[in-house]
């Protein structure tokens, strides 16, 4: 993804925000629609030529698939800039004499005096023998499914890309709901490149936007002095962070003690990697508390993390007691079903009051009775499921991101998890390439592991496990959950591009200190 801002809190807009900081500007008086629509034109023409090197050294041919609103008004000034530089140029709009906006009006016309327009109907199979397909057809405005004569467009791009050529769409691939990263309809252009302006659009992160779009081009067309026009509920890009240092002179006891509790004999892999992962994120000591028949089985494998004889519910608050603990890590291997005292446990522990992390089994315990474990949490838990998780506890939530969509904006994991988070009063990690932390006050924030940043190796078993330690070392260190679990998403993305092809998750633990002394040094733009 380039030209990526690395501040605190980047905002993903949605499609309707984006629209609304384009007419405060213009309602400004400072920009006109005119200005910005040749800002966006020129902007895609100097990406086109900074990801094809070669297409900015020679002219080639065009295909410019115009809208009938603001988005093909730019597709007009894309056709008349690359013209200028000599390409070969054919301009195509379902209805090329159909009234449109002012501005793309007024591009519509410079670009008549230039050349013809032709319709749709008129495509014959040479005219899709280009070297560059631009759809500027929609852009944000697409709420409904491709139909009529765009109802082909999809699969013809797709034969077009199988054959050599490059596909750039403007601000969206036509099909894909910007909100939400969804498919509205049947299909949806897939991209090799997509530009857009100012912020990224939270489609463009989610769901299957990153497939669709290829690779993500942010351009500057003088928009972000309306910074202050965003409101304040939008989602936010989680940013590089903070190195989580140690403060020098101080003992063990002052930077947290976490509490694991793990599982049966056979059984204790996940714990482990989970109690590693806290002790390497900088948590001042770390217990894994295990049945007494699976204390020899980790006594073999662990060192550095300390033991102890897993007690029953009622004994788990004077065993963090005993341990001084300040968080607490459940979930990991900790065994299913009424019989294993594992759902007992979870809300003994909840019950201390202590920050906890709650992951796979501490979540798939409550499968029948996900209510029960909403009201046991408290602010200070955060609950990490991944989508199989997600449907057990929420079933409401999940149905509506499986449903097709038919129209947008349509439901997105931003929407499944800020209602999740309320629903639970807990912080809500939603685990995925694009992970999205929702906290019980309505901030989201979305890890956004696409593009540049991509970390494919974390699709192994026992990652998340390792994130789950992650925070829970982050809380035990007396971070609040949302800063917890946000901060460890990115430090785990960034160890698994740092291992890379054939990590596997005991890897992860070890790599955290290189990430961490990664953070001290100049900023690398994830």
């Amino acid at each position: 993804m380039a030209a990526t801002a690395n501040g605190e809190g980047v905002p993903l807009l949605t499609a309707r925000t984006m629209a609304d900081v384009e007419a405060q500007a213009m309602a400004s008086g400072a920009v006109s629609g005119g200005w910005l629509m040749a800002r966006a034109g020129e902007a895609v023409v100097a990406a086109i030529g900074d990801r094809w090197p070669a297409f900015a050294r020679a002219p080639a041919r065009a295909l410019i698939l115009c809208g009938p609103g603001n988005n093909g008004g730019d597709g007009f000034v894309i056709a008349s800039r690359l013209q200028e530089r000599g390409w070969t140029v054919t301009c195509v709009q379902a209805d090329p004499s159909a009234e449109m906006p002012p501005d793309a009006a007024a591009a519509r016309e410079d670009w008549q005096n230039r050349s013809d327009i032709k319709s749709f109907s008129d495509l014959e199979g040479t005219h899709w023998t280009v070297d560059l397909i631009v759809d500027a057809l929609f852009g944000t405005g697409l709420t409904r499914a491709l139909g009529g004569p765009f109802a082909e467009l999809p699969a013809k791009i797709a034969d077009a890309r199988s054959a050599g050529t490059r596909v750039v769409a403007v601000d969206a691939p036509s099909g894909l709901c910007l909100d939400s990263g969804r498919v509205i309809g049947a299909q949806a252009v897939v991209a090799d490149l997509t530009v857009q302006f100012a912020w990224a659009k939270a489609g463009a992160i989610l769901g299957h936007g990153p497939d669709h779009c290829g690779w993500l081009d942010l351009r500057s067309i003088g928009l972000e002095r309306w910074t202050h026009a965003l409101p304040d509920d939008l989602a936010k890009l989680v940013a590089r962070p903070d190195s989580p240092d140690k403060r020098a002179g101080a003992h063990k006891y002052g930077h947290g003690a976490l509490l694991v509790l793990g599982g049966p004999p056979g059984a204790g892999g996940a714990a482990r990697l989970a109690a590693r992962a806290g002790l390497r994120i900088g948590a001042g000591l770390v217990t894994l508390a295990v049945p007494k028949a699976a204390l020899p089985e980790n006594a073999a494998r662990l060192d550095a993390v300390m033991l102890a004889a897993m007690p029953d519910a009622a004994g788990l608050a004077g065993l963090a007691e005993t341990r001084k603990a300040t968080a607490l890590c459940l979930g990991p291997g900790l065994g299913l079903g009424l019989g294993s005292g594992s759902r007992a446990r979870v809300l003994a522990a909840l019950e201390t009051g202590l920050p906890s992390v709650l992951d796979a089994d501490a979540l798939t315990v409550f499968a029948d009775a996900p209510d029960q474990l909403f009201e046991a949490v408290h602010e200070k838990t955060v609950l990490t499921p991944h989508g199989g998780e997600f449907k057990r506890l929420f079933p409401d939530l999940a149905a509506q991101l499986a449903d097709p969509v038919t129209t947008g904006p349509a439901f997105s994991r931003i929407d499944a998890a800020r209602a999740a988070a309320e629903r639970a009063g807990a912080t809500i990690l939603l685990k995925g390439p694009d992970t999205v932390i929702a906290a019980p006050d309505g901030s989201v924030a979305v890890h956004a592991a696409c593009y540049d940043a991509a970390a494919p190796w974390l699709a192994t078993a026992g990652a998340g496990d390792v994130l789950a330690g992650l925070i829970a070392g982050l809380l035990a260190r007396g971070w609040d959950g949302p800063r917890a679990a946000a901060t460890a998403a990115w430090i785990h993305a960034d160890a698994a591009r740092r291992l890379g092809p054939g990590l596997i998750a005991e890897d992860l633990p070890d790599m955290v200190p290189a990430v961490l002394r990664g953070l001290n040094d100049t900023p690398s733009g994830r």
